[in-house]
């Protein structure tokens, strides 16, 4: 179970990690009654990600503009989910912007800590230089001290971030999570840490052991593939052994496969944009990652191709994906692996797009294939393109 960020926010202060004041905003009319001072940031409580480029986090200098900001910001669908409540906090003018996180390995099977001095949104453009610190025995400050000085980190700065990471093990191991993240952590000129975002996922396994958890569920928004799963023939990801997956359910008739959050976000927008209608999207994860168990994405592929493929409205199917270590040839044996076993053979338009190392060969070899359902694109353009007008009812073609 996934917390918002306010949720998250109230466990940081139950073990002292510092956070700025806030309300959380029901309506727009609360902010009349706001508590905080102005300047205020008003932020989008949903589950995806990406909600600043989005436009779910906006700035307020007084009561007229936060009214106006908060009506805008509950319209405002992020990768199909509409926020039920707002976050008001006061703003905060970080000098520098960290990133912290403890998270169970699946492969390993222990806590990992992990660390990067440029957070926020640069994460995403750094995040090779993410340090690892694995926690193989009993907890120690040593773990978060090495953290913080592999982050390059000096001076005071290694005690005040290592002082965070320590508690947000403790957090870890208090509510049996499997993940606590800040992102980012601020550090003011004058050295002090604050944490302006959090992420916290709770081992739902461990949900009876902690009733207050419970409670913060029965009061959140569920999430959209839950609420949506009647559009699912009832079939939750769980039925298709996709654990730490996220499949997002929308109402329309066109499905999304890809593998990264961000080349997932950008094709969902570029759908959007080109007046597609998405009626189901998966992120299958990269190649290799710390969320994911160890297995191969070509397993996750055929995993998730079951699942998409029993979505209602279904009409097309947009596979965009791209290859590194795991090449794309070997994306494309796994996709006709997949065609030849099903029985009876999938009849849904499939449009593939690959990318990376030998695509070429790998489209190739698709088109060998000669089934009249798959089509074979090395443009993303064209794909989105034929993947909408097949959606749409369009007949198959080359």
């Amino acid at each position: 179970m996934d917390l918002l960020e306010y949720q998250a926010k109230d466990l940081f202060q139950k073990v002292g990690i510092p956070i700025l004041p806030s309300q959380r905003i029901d309506h727009p009319k609360d902010l009349k009654q706001l508590r905080i001072p102005y300047p205020i940031v008003l932020k989008s409580q949903v589950y995806a990600g990406g909600r600043g480029k989005a436009g779910g986090v906006r700035f307020a200098e007084n009561t007229i503009d936060a009214v106006a900001a908060a009506q805008a910001i509950f319209h405002l669908p992020i990768l199909g989910q509409y926020p039920e409540v707002l976050l008001a906090e006061a703003k905060y003018e970080p000098d520098q912007e960290l990133y912290l996180a403890v998270v169970l390995d699946p492969s390993l099977r222990r806590p990992l800590l992990l660390g990067a001095r440029e957070g926020g949104m640069a994460l995403e453009a750094t995040s090779r230089q993410i340090q690892q610190v694995l926690v193989d025995g009993e907890f120690s400050p040593f773990y978060a001290r090495r953290l913080a000085i592999n982050m390059g980190l000096t001076g005071e700065l290694i005690e005040s971030v290592s002082a965070i990471a320590e508690k947000m093990y403790r957090l870890f191991l208090t509510y049996d999570l499997d993940l606590v993240e800040i992102n980012p952590l601020a550090v003011n000129p004058a050295g002090e840490v604050m944490a302006l975002d959090g992420k916290i996922t709770v081992n739902d396994a461990a949900l009876g052991r902690h009733p207050d958890l419970l409670a913060m569920q029965s009061g959140a928004r569920p999430s959209l593939s839950s609420a949506a799963g009647p559009a699912c023939n009832g079939l939750a990801a769980g039925a298709f052994d996709l654990p730490n997956l996220n499949p997002m359910l929308f109402p329309g008739s066109l499905g999304i496969l890809c593998n990264g959050a961000g080349l997932t976000m950008a094709t969902l927008d570029l759908v959007d944009q080109a007046g597609g209608q998405p009626s189901a999207c998966l992120n299958l994860g990269g190649e290799s990652s710390y969320r994911l168990p160890p297995d191969t994405l070509c397993d996750r592929l055929e995993k998730g191709l079951d699942w998409i493929l029993k979505t209602q409205r279904l009409q097309s199917v947009l596979l965009n994906l791209l290859g590194g270590v795991e090449t794309c040839n070997a994306v494309a044996r796994a996709i006709a692996r997949y065609l030849k076993q099903q029985r009876p053979p999938v009849t849904v338009p499939l449009v593939v797009r690959l990318g990376g190392a030998h695509a070429a060969a790998a489209r190739k070899q698709l088109a060998a294939l000669n089934l009249p359902m798959l089509v074979v694109l090395d443009s993303l353009d064209e794909a989105i393109t034929k993947a909408i007008a097949l959606s749409e009812g369009a007949r198959v073609g080359r």
